[in-house]
């Protein structure tokens, strides 16, 4: 029996969120107008785009299973190539969870859970946590689900002192991007959010069925050595670039965070979710998810439309990039400065501390 999911359109409705916003001072009216004609799916385009995915994924894995007879760098470059293309599948995976890849909920759902299996991520979970995620990004009061975890300076400041070391190693870019890949992907997605509903738990026990009927007939045929020495490598390099693409998407020293009575759904998008200008091949890769603000501002709209949604309207392309170098620096931020009203490092935090000694001496 399929299992009911719920959309991960999460563009609020009228009645729901302010019907001005301060994003360019443009009203949530008149953003949808805007964005309307890049909301249509194409069914062309999500074939090729399934075609030039799926096809040279599946021969990278026939080419990881060959090259086990040689030396294992082969198969390390080879299982590296395979895993930016699957940061491409999970993006597929993300645009059906939204509903947006195709214009058929069932070919939405169908392919939601088949390119999860390959991604190891529960298809009617996910979209709920990730329908959450765009419900409140930007949001201090609203934190927590489908997020990276983020504390402001006062939070950290009053914290203890477990809680302080915690937070500093779950920050620490080694735990994020070489820890988290295969703990997200192996361990965390088995299991369901306290919050989740029956319909979501169930999807996640549905998926761990899949992936064990999966992942047994390919240690029944390869071996469990051999199929993990592709399997591993593969999500590393697949898990730490996703994980680097979110994050940069809302980490960012600008980023717009405010309290529940002055946030803004437009303004969260716009200003919330960067604007990251990849190199083409690497914006092939990940899916023209680079283009985040346009995405948070519409979910409808598919990746394959992001680009030239993006290239229509001068308020996009007014929007600051983040470049693959000067994203970089975002990996040395920690904490929300509610004062300053940006992301800031520990140096900073050094600073306010020694600041706040001198004004109490």
């Amino acid at each position: 029996m399929p299992i009911p999911v719920q959309s991960a359109d999460s563009t609020p409705a009228l009645g729901e969120a302010p019907t001005t916003s301060n994003a360019k001072g443009r009203s949530i009216q008149e953003w949808k107008a805007i964005v309307a004609e890049f909301s249509t799916p194409s069914l062309p385009k999500a074939i090729w785009q399934l075609v030039d995915t799926l096809v040279p994924y599946v021969l990278l894995w026939a080419a990881m299973i060959w090259s086990l007879k040689g030396p294992y760098w082969v198969t390390l470059g080879l299982a590296a190539l395979a895993g930016l293309l699957l940061v491409r599948v999970f993006i597929i995976f993300h645009d059906c969870g939204h509903g947006s890849f195709f214009k058929s909920k069932r070919a939405n759902n169908v392919v939601g859970f088949l390119t999860g299996m390959l991604t190891f991520t529960p298809y009617s979970h996910w979209t709920w946590q990730h329908a959450v995620h765009h419900q409140t990004s930007g949001d201090l009061d609203r934190r927590g689900e489908g997020d990276i975890w983020t504390l402001t300076v006062e939070e950290y400041l009053a914290a203890p002192k477990w809680k302080r070391f915690l937070y500093r190693v779950a920050r620490n870019p080694i735990v994020l991007f070489l820890v988290a890949p295969l703990g997200m992907f192996w361990i965390y997605q088995r299991f369901s959010s306290p919050n989740a509903k029956a319909g979501q738990r169930h999807s996640v026990w549905l998926m761990n069925l899949a992936l064990a009927a999966m992942v047994g007939g390919l240690v029944y045929a390869l071996g469990w050595k051999q199929y993990l020495m592709i399997q591993t490598p593969l999500t590393l390099v697949a898990g730490a670039s996703g994980i680097w693409m979110f994050y940069v998407q809302h980490q960012f020293e600008d980023v717009y965070w405010k309290r529940r009575e002055e946030w803004d759904y437009t303004t969260a998008a716009v200003e919330g979710s960067s604007f990251y200008k990849l190199p083409r091949i690497l914006q092939w890769f990940t899916g023209n998810i680079g283009f985040h603000h346009v995405h948070h501002l519409s979910s409808r709209i598919p990746n394959y439309h992001l680009e030239a949604c993006h290239n229509s309207h001068p308020m996009f392309r007014d929007v600051k990039p983040i470049t693959l170098m000067s994203s970089l620096k975002c990996a040395n931020l920690r904490l929300f400065d509610e004062e300053a009203g940006q992301l800031v490092g520990y140096k900073r935090l050094r600073e306010i501390r020694r600041q706040r000694k001198q004004s109490a001496a």
